[in-house]
């Protein structure tokens, strides 16, 4: 068992802390995803308002998030912006802030596109039955959209999750760091502990993705019919 390499898993606490930093990491992902799903949704009702000003400022942050890898903004957040204006930012502060910034413009992007697909004729068909606008809203357009938007939500938020691991290059010490640190210190006792580390790591993620993919999936099937 020890040749193989998988003792490694069992000896002193390395579980533990693999299961340590598999906290942080869900931590980290779903702090983003509970800041970044309201703003996401006041992004996209910002999107659709009928103004050139707001399209074009609206249009520019969303095409900057989605050009710029995360890792820059990571280390843009982290690294730039502590020597440019001398702000001490901590790691963790840096991964939620860059994560609601790119969670806000997908959210965005999401609820616009929902919206949008709300058809013409069903709010015209409101006005004609005297609803006014917040109930042609309250009663119609916000459930039809929320059946649209949950699956897709729930999805963005298994992104975050995978994306965290970007986070072990700003020196937060995640599973992906976790792990590294074992393999390291264990690199001539276990020379093949890289293959059970890495693969309890990548079944971590398989089972903390894994469910919430098969709710968003259930969740469209049911409303789709």
């Amino acid at each position: 068992m020890q040749n193989l390499g998988i003792s490694i898993l069992f000896k002193g606490n390395n579980l533990l802390r693999l299961m340590g930093g598999l906290w942080i990491t869900v931590r980290i992902s779903l702090l983003s995803a509970l800041i970044s799903v309201p703003l996401g949704i006041l992004f996209g009702m910002f999107m659709r308002l009928p103004s050139r000003l707001t399209k074009l400022v609206s249009r520019i942050y969303l095409n900057f998030i989605r050009i710029m890898p995360q890792l820059v903004l990571l280390f843009i957040v982290f690294f730039g912006a502590t020597r440019l204006w001398g702000l001490n930012l901590s790691n963790e502060f840096s991964a939620v802030f860059v994560f609601v910034l790119w969670g806000t413009a997908e959210m965005g992007d999401l609820v616009r596109g929902a919206l949008n697909s709300i058809p013409k004729h069903q709010y015209e068909s409101s006005q004609a039955l005297g609803f006014s606008k917040g109930q042609t809203y309250l009663y119609i357009v916000i459930p039809q959209t929320l059946r649209r938007l949950i699956p897709q939500t729930i999805n963005l938020v298994t992104r975050m999750i995978k994306t965290t691991s970007l986070v072990v290059l700003i020196g937060i010490v995640e599973m992906m760091k976790v792990g590294q640190q074992i393999i390291d210190a264990n690199r001539f006792e276990y020379p093949t502990a890289a293959l059970w580390i890495y693969g309890v790591i990548f079944f971590l993620y398989f089972f903390t993705c894994w469910p919430i993919s098969l709710a968003a999936r259930k969740l469209e099937k049911r409303w789709s019919n």
